[in-house]
């Protein structure tokens, strides 16, 4: 499975849609990794919206996103942010990883 670590931020739903692209053209990825801090601030406030449009378009395009990095302290703020972390990690579209390390594992 490849695997593109993404080297530019989201911002809205049109750049992950262009991340997407480049990301399947250019490195023919299954998936985009993205830190936390390469997502919008809204991604972790589910009331936003945000994040169920970004996670949309990456379903839509046949791409999985895997977020890297800590959210504890979103997943502490928010029980319906702390289920979605815990239901995500059980599918196969969206993982919340502490690391690229256990993404590779993951994926393995």
């Amino acid at each position: 499975m490849t695997i593109d670590v993404a080297e530019t931020a989201i911002t809205d739903v049109q750049s992950a849609i262009d991340l997407i692209g480049n990301a399947s053209y250019w490195h023919r990825a299954e998936w985009v990794a993205l830190t936390v801090e390469q997502l919008p601030a809204g991604f972790f406030e589910l009331s936003t919206g945000v994040a169920g449009e970004i996670v949309q378009k990456f379903a839509q395009y046949g791409m999985g996103l895997a977020v890297v990095g800590d959210v504890s302290a979103y997943e502490a703020a928010s029980t319906p942010f702390r289920d979605w972390v815990r239901e995500s990690n059980r599918g196969r579209q969206l993982w919340f990883v502490p690391d690229l390390d256990t993404l590779r594992r993951l994926h393995g």
